[in-house]
């Protein structure tokens, strides 16, 4: 671990993975100055945050002169690596790091990491139950969900057990790798901030790419990206899936209704399908993908029950809201890729009325247009996103949902909904494009929803 005391670090971005970074830089002697491109105005609870610490705050722009003090770029998640104070700090040699680099640097205990284009904050959430399950060891779980665990790894006994999920704006600048790593799944997302497929694949390979021999990596067997990367694997190997595995492979598989593990060319029943109270085969991955996790970090088969046993799932994931007048509402907003709401559609059996739209991330809108004109009643658009994906909807080849209207924004999406739904019908929303158009990020976009589909009478 590097030793921090009077270096000069600068920290990109002011929000909680910011924060965190600043708190302990601090704490371990560091030199701390905060750059946001924020207003004062806009950066009091922030401030607050970090009062009576001695943080120096640069708002409103990102100066290249902050580079001539500056020892170490300590780079937040939503800060691109082509803003040009990064890339002057490259061209300098700075060194970069972020909150969950400086964790892994200094975390005394056992780590598992977890990233991919989808399931990530619904499989580390069910990990940590796992692990809590356990009993025995104290669990953490945070990172990219939750708070940053930078905040409590000073106080992290040895015997602990620190669960992350790590996105692949964090993973872009890391150099370390957890000793348990798994890599979901790999589908189109993020492009606008990566550029191409291959280089947001190489990010996500950086989960696995600083492993030593005794570490484990967990790939998702049914996605053809992830499992591409085995070749990449330093240590063990185990995958997950929904077929079973070939011989003298380790993971997770489905048969006769229960899930399976096998290990050293053994297997033996972890659950039955039946107690996973999660809609849809993505999800049925997930449960496949932690039961793989917690038993390559060697947590027992009876808390792998215990942890998946009652789970309702995570807010916003295909989040029951209520029942008003025989129709169901849904929360879905995580999904701000339309892969996501391909998966959401396909767990339902129930006529569909899907709203969609929000901000497009440059993603294909092909493949979702072909399984909405076959599978959904009515589509619902609204926000910036709406004009494209109409496009995508009419050129089709599918006989198109009964009805399609356009709403400037998700309020109005929710009155147009309300008023075609009948008895029986779903409506879903999994927008398939990010909320950065109308909220702060798709919690606030979630929220927002329930609280209209509340007020519905």
């Amino acid at each position: 671990m590097m030793h921090w005391d009077a270096k000069r670090v600068t920290i990109l971005g002011g929000a909680r993975q910011g924060q965190a970074a600043a708190r302990w830089l601090a704490r371990h002697g560091a030199i701390v100055t905060i750059n946001d491109r924020r207003l004062p105005a806009e950066m009091v609870a922030a401030q607050a945050a970090l009062a009576g610490l001695p943080v120096r705050w640069v708002l409103g722009d990102h100066p290249l002169d902050l580079l001539g003090e500056t020892d170490v770029l300590c780079i937040s998640g939503g800060i691109p690596l082509t803003l040009s104070l990064v890339v002057a700090a490259q061209q300098s040699g700075i060194p970069l790091t972020n909150d969950t680099q400086l964790f892994l640097e200094a975390v005394p205990c056992q780590t598992i990491g977890i990233t991919g284009s989808a399931g990530k904050t619904t499989t580390t959430t069910l990990v940590g139950r796992i692990a809590k399950a356990a009993r025995g060891r104290k669990a953490y779980v945070g990172g990219n969900i939750g708070d940053p665990l930078l905040n409590y790894v000073d106080e992290m006994p040895t015997n602990a057990l620190a669960v992350l999920e790590i996105s692949s704006f964090q993973l872009e600048q890391m150099t370390r790798s957890p000793q348990v790593a798994a890599i979901l799944n790999i589908t189109p997302n993020h492009l606008d901030r990566h550029g191409t497929m291959e280089a947001y694949t190489a990010a996500k390979a950086r989960l696995i790419e600083f492993q030593a021999e005794g570490d484990t990596a967990i790939l998702g067997h049914d996605d053809p990206v992830a499992w591409g990367l085995r070749e990449q694997v330093h240590g063990r190997l185990f995958s997950f899936g929904l077929a079973p595995l070939p011989s003298g492979s380790q993971g997770t598989f489905v048969r006769d209704g229960q899930i399976l593990l096998q290990a050293e060319d053994q297997e033996s029943v972890l659950l039955p399908l039946e107690i996973i109270r999660l809609r849809g085969a993505h999800n049925q991955l997930n449960v496949l993908a932690a039961c793989a996790i917690a038993c390559a970090a060697g947590l027992p088969a009876r808390a792998v029950q215990a942890g998946v046993e009652g789970f309702n799932g995570v807010a916003h994931r295909l989040e029951y809201v209520r029942s008003l007048h025989g129709v169901t509402w849904y929360n879905d907003s995580i999904a701000t890729a339309p892969e996501r709401t391909s998966a959401a559609i396909r767990s339902f059996s129930e006529p569909i009325i899907l709203l969609l739209g929000g901000r497009d991330k440059d993603l294909p809108w092909g493949e979702l247009a072909e399984l909405v004109s076959r599978q959904v009643d009515h589509v619902v658009l609204f926000g910036e996103a709406a004009g494209k994906i109409e496009a995508a909807l009419k050129q089709a080849s599918g006989p198109g949902p009964q009805s399609l209207e356009r709403c400037p924004g998700l309020e109005e999406a929710v009155q147009a909904a309300a008023r075609v739904a009948q008895p029986g019908d779903v409506v879903l929303l999994s927008p398939g494009g990010t909320s950065f158009d109308q909220f702060s990020d798709f919690e606030e976009r979630g929220e927002a929803y329930c609280k209209w589909v509340s007020t519905l009478s």
